[in-house]
């Protein structure tokens, strides 16, 4: 099985780290972050991420200009906002933004026009 690339950009170091602490439990999905802006931009524009996943306490102009931005690199590549709310709503959360990519992916396999 694929494994799931995950870039999550929170602003405080401790939710941050039990984020990814979290999404790393599960052996299909790898996740990677930070709390600084530049370095959440440095890692999207190295690697391939499957979600991006931004956490809450972002400025709105700080917001904006990732949304924008990672929408033109990648513009596939699903961005949803992760409020909290303990490990059953975070997978959750997960889980439904990647059955519905896998769910985009079957209906582009199954168009018989493309």
């Amino acid at each position: 099985m694929k494994q799931v690339r995950i870039l999550v950009h929170g602003t405080h170091p401790e939710i941050l780290e039990t984020v990814l602490r979290l999404i790393n439990k599960n052996e299909t999905w790898i996740g990677e972050g930070h709390t600084e802006e530049e370095k959440v931009i440095e890692l999207f524009m190295q690697k391939q991420y499957d979600l991006v996943l931004l956490g809450s306490g972002l400025t709105d102009t700080s917001e904006k200009k990732i949304r924008a931005l990672f929408a033109h690199h990648s513009p596939d590549t699903p961005i949803m906002q992760h409020y909290g709310g303990g490990s059953g709503l975070l997978k959750s959360e997960i889980e439904s933004a990647l059955s519905k990519i896998r769910q985009q992916e079957v209906q582009v396999q199954d168009n018989p026009f493309g």
